[in-house]
């Protein structure tokens, strides 16, 4: 697999994933036009993304789907059966055309030709939220972002895989002593709310092994975090603690704006 974390943060999300036989995003949390930019700059025509997976029905993962799926007919759109009633519902994101529609629910894996996907439930204040795990050529990786916390279901799923996207959101002082309202602080310091850097880095510490090549730093929040901190907090826990990483990994930085160069898994 190659992977380009396309943008991370607060304002938007969305990733690529390549197998030989598929081109992927995964979420879709930008504008369509914005998501076609991001793929060329790192040459992939959007025409030829064949899907989709969304893990919930937050604006920040989900903006650009709709756009998407009406403007390029031969995407194929994945989300649970609770997140699709949402916005069909609510028309968040506009007229889903219904034969591009497909459910994938927690628990479930779907072969795709050369792709495996795993979905997993997760802990967030949306009407599903949910994760993947992308398996293709014997190689794995996990995305996980948006939850307030990784049990322990969620850390049998995620271990022992080549390539980690993990949510990296706050650090805990720099939200405490921000601007945000208390309430919304609360929110995000919740179980429904997100992870910070060292309960990121802890539950990585859980989950890594000696085949982990690359970790993905996302969804950083630009009130709350920096680069630095999440980096720090990361290299700490992991490279300098006592996970089984091997000497030479990647903690790779990702951006709100700027895509990562496409990385081989």
């Amino acid at each position: 697999m190659q992977v380009s974390v396309l943008a991370s943060g607060s304002t938007g999300n969305t990733s690529l994933i390549e197998t030989g036989q598929h081109k992927i995003l995964m979420d879709a949390g930008l504008s369509g036009k914005k998501i076609k930019t991001l793929l060329s700059e790192v040459g992939v025509d959007i025409k030829d993304i064949d899907m989709v997976f969304l893990s919930h029905d937050h604006s920040d993962h989900s903006k650009g789907l709709g756009v998407l799926m009406r403007r390029y007919p031969q995407i194929a759109a994945f989300a649970n059966s609770g997140t699709w009633e949402y916005l069909t519902e609510t028309q968040k994101i506009g007229q889903i055309p219904v034969e591009q529609i497909n459910i994938i629910e927690p628990g479930q894996t779907k072969t795709f030709g050369d792709l495996d996907v795993t979905a997993f439930a997760t802990s967030h204040d949306a009407a599903q939220p949910q994760y993947y795990v992308f398996t293709s050529g014997g190689k794995r990786i996990a995305f996980l972002t948006d939850t307030g916390y990784v049990s322990r279901k969620v850390k049998s799923v995620i271990e022992d895989a080549d390539a980690y996207l993990m949510e990296f959101n706050y650090d805990d002082m720099m939200l405490r002593n921000g601007p945000y309202s208390w309430s919304l602080k609360q929110r995000i310091l919740s179980d429904v709310g997100h992870l910070s850097n060292d309960d990121a880095g802890q539950a990585l510490l859980d989950v890594v092994t000696s085949k982990t090549e690359h970790i993905f730093l996302a969804h950083r929040s630009q009130h709350n975090n920096t680069a630095k901190l999440a980096y720090n907090a990361a290299k700490k826990i992991m490279v300098d603690g006592d996970a089984n990483l091997p000497s030479d990994v990647k903690i790779v930085l990702t951006d709100p704006i700027q895509p990562t160069n496409l990385v081989q898994i």
